[in-house]
């Protein structure tokens, strides 16, 4: 489809350089992610770490105001669980030495343990990290706590897979509550999300302490409001994956647009 051609994703790390030194313009951070899950054999899972570890590189040696985020699937969690492990932590030491943001991505509810035996496993190895944690698993006050415990920086999502509740109220209620507890934890953390009810109700909640929390919005959506939280001191992150494995990336992309038009609901502009 025309209309969404490269608004979700760009198709190359040129494309994204320059994305991201556009964004960096406006005082926009950026979330770096190569596109590529399920990976399923070893050659791969080289291809892809070392493509991780040069865009590690390629972040510092062009001075960007960006992260890179890595999925578990992209690194070979369904070839071998251990490899997989010793390839974060091969990332999470690289940007660490090489002082850049280091993200992991939350994905389906089987991987969900790895994640985040994998997010301690750095966090022990004194490797800054931010995890994901979706608002929608039962699973994830108890987590949010172990991950506070462990001093790793959350970024806070609604969640894009299948998760314990599918209720639009409930997974808002959900939100707010986590929010509510990662604000009183005196830690700096994410929030990702493009409902506008949550968006406003997050910037009255953290009004008087903007500095703790960071915007985490997706590329193609809510560009008037990135730039209006930017010019209002709000710390702005926005998520930009590319390369060539698209497809399945943009299909989630067009079924929450579809799921919120049912509902009939917009996201924020």
């Amino acid at each position: 489809m025309a209309e969404y051609a490269n608004r979700w994703a760009l198709p190359d790390w040129h494309g994204a350089l320059l994305w991201t030194k556009a964004r960096n313009a406006h005082g926009i951070k950026c979330a770096l992610d190569i596109l590529g899950e399920y990976v399923n054999d070893e050659d791969e899972m080289l291809r892809s770490k070392a493509a991780y570890l040069d865009l590690i590189r390629s972040v510092s040696s062009e001075k960007l105001f960006a992260s890179v985020t890595i999925k578990p699937s992209s690194l070979g969690y369904s070839w071998d669980k251990y490899e997989c492990l010793q390839s974060i932590l091969e990332l999470a030491d690289a940007a660490t030495k090489y002082k850049v943001g280091f993200e992991i991505d939350m994905e389906g509810r089987s991987m969900v343990g790895f994640t985040l035996d994998a997010v301690k496993a750095c966090a022990s190895t004194g490797f800054p990290v931010t995890v994901a944690l979706q608002a929608y698993l039962d699973r994830t006050p108890s987590d949010m706590g172990s991950m506070l415990n462990n001093k790793v920086r959350v970024r806070l999502v609604k969640g894009g897979y299948a998760g314990d509740t599918n209720d639009f109220m409930d997974i808002q209620g959900r939100f707010k509550s986590l929010v509510r507890r990662l604000a009183e934890s005196g830690a700096s953390f994410a929030i990702g999300t493009h409902d506008p009810d949550l968006i406003v109700w997050a910037t009255v909640k953290m009004q008087n302490e903007p500095e703790r929390m960071e915007f985490g919005l997706l590329k193609g959506l809510a560009d008037k409001i990135k730039l209006e939280f930017v010019a209002n001191k709000w710390h702005v992150s926005e998520y930009v994956p590319f390369g060539e494995y698209k497809v399945a990336y943009e299909d989630r992309r067009r079924a929450y647009l579809a799921h919120l038009d049912a509902l009939g609901r917009s996201p924020a502009p």
